[in-house]
């Protein structure tokens, strides 16, 4: 059984006028439909993925497990679930016609929602793995809004590829807080047979296997990427849904 579902919460979205699909973490959704794909981030991340000349996109949500190691050893259990959770979309992508070398990403959250209720900066480890992951693979991150203090909504358009995104509020917003948390505090058994799916399914970042990307700088990168279209107070219903 897959570790990483395809989103099930179907609804129809007043704001849009469309059908969508809202996307809870360690869910992800793929469609060439006329659909708008929701979801809520804090310190969790979400690559929205499109291929303009299939007219297909998806979207995931996930968060790094911490498996008591550094993040940035790429052979860690928990670089091998995120690379998972990566892989899951884009395989789907191109079983229904997309193809690798024309994906463009944009990628979302990984904000300090947590910060201070554990003994990492889980947003930034998210955040940094999501760049990284996407250079290794040669896949060109077009937009990002990530890191920060606050939580942010993101509607994404699979067909066209647009995204909007909105920064919440509240910071610590109590919905996104208790969802995470209880993420970050699973027992370790759960978080074993978690990482063990990921283990059984990814054999990417081998630590024997040369980076395909052989220059990667976070900040240098991050720094030209357009800003995404943010939400306006008008598109409220939006946060709502």
């Amino acid at each position: 059984m897959s570790g990483l579902p395809m989103a099930s919460n179907l609804y129809f979205d007043n704001h849009f006028k469309k059908q969508g699909v809202k996307l809870l973490p360690n869910e992800f959704y793929m469609t060439s439909e006329d659909m708008v794909l929701v979801t809520v981030l804090g310190s969790c991340v979400a690559a929205c993925i499109h291929d303009r000349t299939a007219g297909i996109g998806g979207m995931n949500h996930f968060m790094l497990p911490d498996d008591g190691c550094d993040a940035s050893h790429a052979s860690s259990d928990s670089m091998r679930y995120g690379a998972y959770a990566m892989e899951v979309l884009i395989n789907e992508l191109i079983k229904r016609g997309g193809r690798r070398e024309r994906f463009e990403a944009k990628v979302f959250g990984g904000g300090a929602v947590l910060a201070g209720m554990t003994t990492i900066n889980i947003g930034d480890r998210n955040s940094e793995f999501v760049r990284r992951y996407l250079a290794l693979e040669k896949i060109r991150i077009v937009a990002e809004d990530l890191q920060g203090a606050h939580p942010r909504k993101v509607a994404f358009m699979p067909r066209s590829g647009q995204v909007m995104v909105k920064k919440l509020k509240t910071a610590h917003d109590p919905v996104v807080v208790e969802r995470e948390q209880a993420l970050v505090q699973r027992t370790p058994e759960e978080r074993a047979e978690r990482l063990a799916k990921a283990r059984a399914r990814v054999e990417l970042f081998q630590s024997n296997a040369k980076p395909r990307a052989e220059s990667f700088t976070t900040n240098a990168s991050a720094a030209k990427r357009p800003r995404v279209e943010l939400f306006t107070s008008r598109l409220k219903t939006v946060e709502e849904a």
